[in-house]
């Protein structure tokens, strides 16, 4: 048993972060307002209102200063404030001014890469790395056996997950697959491993790449793997402090 310690969604795809203190999450949907919309590049092949594969889009892995930007949803109006340590902030409207989006990210994408050419809907499901619609689960203990490993401290937002949990032992969340966990009073399938890119080698705070998160899975730990994805199978409400237990 364990408990939550803290909710995250990201409502453009790599483009954002943004922590909240509750979630109402739905049976087969994603969390809400995460991956809502993407960012295509020149070389995509899909124009977004269905799911496409990460290889579409402009993500951190590809561009270590996206890691960097925050985000903040004003659901009422459904306008996104982004902000960036290095660029102005930005607020708008996702729906009809994703050009704005679009040049306020220019300066922090490589000039090697696919260039960013225009803000695309998720559809029905978030636009995650997965095909279902996943929510992203965490423990805190694997993230201190892999700081452990580093031998420094590393922020959490640089897995980009959705929950995250705490009183479990390190790696257990591998053994829930095929298990359901209840969190508050939800229910969610844990589906699968999470396998990791570069992404995670970029700090959350400066977006540069900083530590070889990937090396230390892969040396000490044996995978590549960090967190497990879930589906949500129960209707019902989260909040950070909650209660999670595997059933």
């Amino acid at each position: 048993m364990g408990l939550v310690t803290a909710l995250w969604r990201h409502p453009i795809k790599a483009h954002g972060r943004e922590s909240v203190g509750h979630v109402s999450l739905v049976e087969g949907q994603t969390f809400p307002w995460d991956r809502c919309y993407a960012v295509a590049h020149e070389a995509a092949k899909t124009e977004g209102g269905e799911w496409a594969s990460c290889a579409n889009f402009s993500r951190a892995a590809k561009a270590p200063a996206l890691q960097a930007i925050t985000a903040k949803v004003d659901e009422r109006s459904g306008k996104i404030t982004l902000q960036h340590p290095e660029l102005w902030e930005l607020t708008f409207d996702p729906e009809t001014q994703g050009d704005k989006l679009i040049q306020w990210v220019r300066p922090l994408m490589p000039a090697d890469r696919a260039a960013s050419t225009k803000l695309v809907p998720a559809g029905e499901v978030g636009m995650t790395d997965s095909p279902f619609p996943s929510i992203a689960i965490h423990t805190t203990a694997s993230h201190r056996a892999v700081e452990g490993r580093l031998g420094r401290s590393l922020s959490t937002e640089r897995w980009r997950g959705n929950i995250w949990l705490d009183g479990f032992a390190p790696w257990e969340e591998f053994d829930w697959i095929g298990k359901t966990l209840r969190i508050g009073t939800t229910e969610i399938e844990v589906r699968e491993r999470i396998t990791r890119c570069l992404a995670t080698t970029s700090n959350p705070d400066t977006g540069r790449r900083d530590a070889d998160t990937l090396g230390v899975l892969n040396d000490s730990f044996g995978h590549q793997d960090f967190g497990v994805y879930g589906v949500v199978t129960k209707s019902g409400d989260i909040t950070v402090g909650d209660i999670a237990e595997v059933l």
